[in-house]
């Protein structure tokens, strides 16, 4: 898997200064929790969910969670439960006759409608500590393409059940199996308990570490704590009593001195049809040169103006990737996860050998003063961001990587 990985690599070549590096589901758990991007949900429950899978992995999506909660019917769980079986055999299936595990990504053609990807890490939404190990158990030998499970309404105590059958699971099936426990309790919310309980998630996920590969937001159960919904101009940092507990959550589990987790952005709920209406444009001019307003212009009508303005604030406050529920939010976010080569270039200049006992110096880009010391865990999380998601060409903006991620 690489992103941008659906694009062709002549393509790729005159977008990137630095290409995305590759990665596998067996990469190392600092690269994957960068790596996630656009997380996709879909309901388990969908009867062509294999079909659905590498059909997104063609169009660029490298993370997918497939939901026994929230997005389905209590009296559905048992037969998502089936149907989910039969998918990852299906899966299962065709990555061994297609050989993808022997393949580099540079063989993928890009082109549109063929189901050449590979799988992107695939993770199960349960809804009860019990059916992580029976789910593992029905698996079988298609586990090989599970990558981990999603935790719902993560708390202390029903964290560590969750985590403990996780390691049963690992230890039955023989491979590693990574947790994305989901932060959405109200007592995490409610301001009289919100300490006490991310002082006990803290923790429950330090105890598990190697485990648990980020951490994700349910911010809709917040606002729903609060019979709240946020408009579609407006992003969560809005909602004042969700930014707050977000600042909470980053400030005691996002730290950059090493104890910290990946935390992953917010949904974002609000979505049109609008991918038709650019693909002609797409087509008939790739990199849209003097072209890149009319697109901004397009995307402010079509509801994605609140979405581009969310992903920023969720950098701004330490958030990395983000929860999807609709295909056309992946290449907006991972469009503007792509490092600049300003951002690279200022990274590189702070953690230059030379500078290893401090001081200021003027950026390369002279527009700027880079403190060594304070810019340092900046620094490092932008080079790790750059490893995965590739660092654009000095004339290389958002607009020109969102067309070439909406071409395939």
């Amino acid at each position: 898997m690489r992103h941008f990985g659906h694009i062709s690599p002549t393509a790729r070549e005159g977008l990137f200064f630095r290409e995305p590096s590759t990665f596998t589901a067996d990469s190392p758990a600092r690269m994957l929790s960068v790596a996630l991007g656009a997380t996709l949900y879909s309901p388990a429950t969908r009867p062509s969910l294999a079909d659905d899978v590498l059909k997104q992995a063609g169009r660029g999506v490298v993370s997918m969670v497939l939901c026994l909660e929230d997005s389905i019917d209590d009296a559905e769980v048992t037969d998502a439960e089936a149907n989910l079986i039969r998918q990852f055999a299906a899966l299962a299936a065709r990555d061994a006759a297609s050989g993808n595990a022997a393949r580099s990504p540079e063989d993928a053609t890009g082109t549109a409608g063929a189901v050449d990807a590979d799988a992107p890490l695939l993770f199960i939404r349960v809804r009860e500590p019990a059916q992580i190990t029976d789910l593992v158990r029905r698996l079988g030998d298609s586990v090989r393409m599970l990558s981990g499970f999603v935790l719902p309404k993560f708390t202390e105590d029903r964290g560590r059940q969750f985590l403990e059958a996780l390691a049963e699971a690992e230890t039955a099936c023989g491979r590693r199996l990574f947790a994305m426990p989901v932060l959405e309790s109200p007592e995490l919310l409610h301001l009289e308990t919100r300490g006490e309980i991310l002082q006990g998630i803290a923790r429950s996920v330090e105890k598990h570490r190697d485990r648990v590969l980020a951490l994700r937001l349910g911010v809709t159960d917040f606002c729903s704590a609060y019979g709240l919904r946020r408009a579609p101009d407006m992003t969560a940092y809005d909602v004042h009593i969700v930014a707050s507990v977000i600042a909470d959550v980053v400030n005691v589990l996002g730290r950059a001195d090493g104890t910290g987790f990946t935390i992953t952005g917010p949904v974002w709920e609000y979505f049109r049809r609008q991918e038709r209406m650019f693909k002609p444009q797409l087509r008939r001019s790739p990199f849209l040169e003097g072209r890149a307003e009319e697109l901004r212009t397009a995307l402010i009508e079509h509801d994605l103006d609140g979405l581009l303005r969310e992903i920023e604030l969720d950098r701004a406050n330490g958030l990395l990737g983000k929860t999807c529920i609709h295909p056309s939010h992946v290449a907006p976010v991972h469009a503007l996860s792509v490092v600049s080569h300003e951002e690279f270039t200022d990274a590189q200049d702070i953690l230059s050998p030379e500078r290893g006992g401090g001081g200021v110096l003027r950026s390369a880009y002279t527009n700027k003063m880079n403190e060594v010391k304070p810019h340092r865990a900046w620094a490092e999380r932008t080079l790790q961001r750059a490893e995965v998601f590739g660092v654009a060409k000095e004339d290389v903006g958002f607009v020109d990587l969102l067309a070439a991620g909406l071409t395939n």
